[in-house]
């Protein structure tokens, strides 16, 4: 009986020491853990682990390792119920920390992320995860605090912890999150190490995100960010890189979080267009129209649209695609635009619809407005000037005066970005005959690109230094345009011009043998082939090969035969 008294007493006891051991928060606590199953893209297991809720819509926390690779995951609550893994909210692989959202049916459990960090020596317990009524907590203590920066903390603890409770929550005697436990290197270690409860609760998604390698190494969909604008940046960022799928997916979610942002809506609307699927025609105009009405800026708002249409009518070029779509449609908005408000950037915006439409003069008119405002740059200059270039009855020198205006507002020392811009200039130059000033265009573009340039940049400005009679320089383009390709006659025929201009006689008849060794139909070297032997007295074979232009069609030879 004495027996049975003791063994009574002893269990009494023991139920008291595990009930002061137990903080009181700790059943209500524990419903906030869970289990994960995630899932490789063939739907086989790819592994399990913990998690836990830092709030009551579903926002969680876990290792980065267990969802790396994976394309879905579910979660299973501590009433033993399955919920899917919606979205990925951060993550970091260095410390190995992912931050997602699940599935929610009503409001969730979930735990404190403790606003102070703990300090050595403190009491921490481990809350894993469990589907038992009764809560079975590890104790512990805070051996070492190691800041890593923006008040965060990794924390070394003097408790012995598995692989079954990596990702699992420490908690401070207040049933606050500490930390999170992370994979040990030894299971047989008495300390283990935990990442700041904080540090995870801070990740997120940003307008950079797209790029990050961590998250763009787990399957699961990626929230958009938080704030609207970093949104935006995101949209712009990932439309070049997502598949249409994928990218009109986002796109949905971007306007279910931000139905009153019109950006949104244009940028739907272009994709459904660009998808090349005649049923969504008419749902890319339903976009269009409510992006307009809802705008706050009723102009810029058409002006986006105007601007889209515009971009997409050009990409059609002859292709069949969403006739409404077209340049006059585009340009019947802008002017709206542009009569409630005229803004510079508007009328350049006219200007290249006229321009896609060959109304050049028209074209000229919009980019003069603008390069009388202070949206005035190289670019407009040189819209301008192409524009001018190509109206009936223009002046080539009205042209160059317009390029002038674009170079001088170039920064120097010229870049690659100027190159262009002396490269047009030089062939304006040529065409006015303004020889010497083409060469000075050509030798800046040349530096410019730091003298990367192909075979036919030399021998365009070969042609432009022979008529400036600047003979040396004109011998050394054509030398170096036959270095960079030696299989074409014309080259060469250029080689032997070059040389009989200067008198160098028997380095043009080699030319033009290399010529028409490359071409035995090229009728004008054989020509100039026989030109050049007639005037070394090489009478037989000048007729030879006069003989064999003729034969090939060339109509100027005749006279040449005849002064033999």
């Amino acid at each position: 009986m004495k027996r049975t008294l003791w063994m009574l007493a002893c269990a009494l006891f023991t139920q008291m020491a595990i009930a002061q051991e137990t903080p009181k928060w700790a059943a209500n606590a524990k419903k906030a853990v869970f289990s994960i199953v995630t899932y490789d893209k063939d739907n086989n297991i790819k592994g399990t682990g913990n998690g836990f809720y830092i709030d009551t819509k579903g926002t969680a926390l876990s290792d980065y390792s267990l969802f790396e690779g994976a394309e879905r995951a579910v979660i299973i609550n501590a009433n033993g119920k399955e919920l899917p893994v919606e979205l990925i909210l951060g993550a970091n692989s260095m410390y190995d920390v992912v931050k997602f959202k699940t599935q929610t049916d009503k409001k969730q459990v979930s735990l404190k992320v403790a606003s102070q960090p703990a300090k050595e020596g403190e009491s921490v317990y481990l809350l894993p995860y469990s589907t038992q009524k009764e809560a079975t907590l590890q104790k512990g203590n805070i051996l070492n605090v190691d800041s890593i920066g923006n008040n965060s903390f990794y924390y070394t603890l003097q408790m012995k912890t598995g692989e079954k409770m990596v990702s699992c929550p420490i908690m401070n005697v207040n049933g606050e999150v500490v930390g999170m436990i992370q994979k040990n290197a030894s299971e047989e270690s008495d300390e283990s190490y935990a990442i700041a409860g904080n540090y995870g609760q801070s990740l997120a998604i940003s307008a950079l995100s797209f790029n990050d390698d961590a998250l763009n190494k787990i399957g699961i969909k990626k929230a958009l960010p938080d704030t609207e604008e970093q949104a935006l940046v995101y949209l712009y960022m990932s439309s070049e890189q997502l598949d249409e799928k994928s990218y009109s997916t986002l796109l949905n979610d971007f306007i279910q979080q931000y139905p009153n942002n019109h950006e949104g809506y244009i940028r739907r609307a272009t994709q459904y267009v660009y998808g090349n699927d005649a049923s969504q025609y008419p749902l890319a105009d339903e976009d269009i129209k409510k992006a307009m009405e809802l705008a706050s800026n009723k102009e810029e708002a058409k002006f986006q649209v105007a601007k889209a249409i515009y971009t997409y009518a050009i990409s059609l070029e002859g292709k069949e695609g969403y006739s409404e779509w077209n340049y006059e449609r585009a340009l019947n908005i802008v002017r709206e635009a542009i009569q409630a408000n005229n803004q510079p950037i508007y009328s350049q915006l006219e200007g290249d619809i006229l321009y896609a439409q060959k109304k050049y003069a028209d074209a000229y008119n919009c980019y003069d407005r603008v390069n009388k405002s202070p949206l005035a740059s190289t670019a407009t200059f040189y819209s301008a000037a192409k524009a001018k270039q190509f109206s009936e009855g223009s002046d080539i020198n009205e042209v160059l005066a317009l390029m002038d205006s674009a170079i001088v507002r170039l920064n120097k020392p010229y870049l690659s970005e100027a190159a262009p811009y002396f490269y047009e200039r030089a062939e304006l130059h040529t065409q006015a005959k303004k020889f010497r000033e083409a060469v000075v265009d050509y030798n800046t573009f040349y530096k410019a690109v730091s003298g990367d340039v192909n075979a036919l940049f030399y021998y365009q400005r070969e042609q432009v230094e022979m008529q400036c009679r600047m003979y040396q320089q004109a011998l050394d383009d054509i030398n170096k345009a036959v270095e960079l390709s030696a299989d074409d006659e014309i080259l060469w025929v250029e080689k032997g011009v070059v040389h009989l201009r200067v008198n160098q006689i028997d380095e043009a008849i080699t030319a033009l043998e290399k010529a028409v060794s490359l071409n035995a139909e090229y009728a004008a070297a054989y020509r100039m082939l026989g030109y050049c032997q007639a005037k070394k007295g090489m009478k037989k074979e000048a007729k030879a090969n006069y003989e064999k232009a003729k034969a090939l069609g060339d109509t100027v030879v005749e006279q040449l035969i005849e002064k033999l």
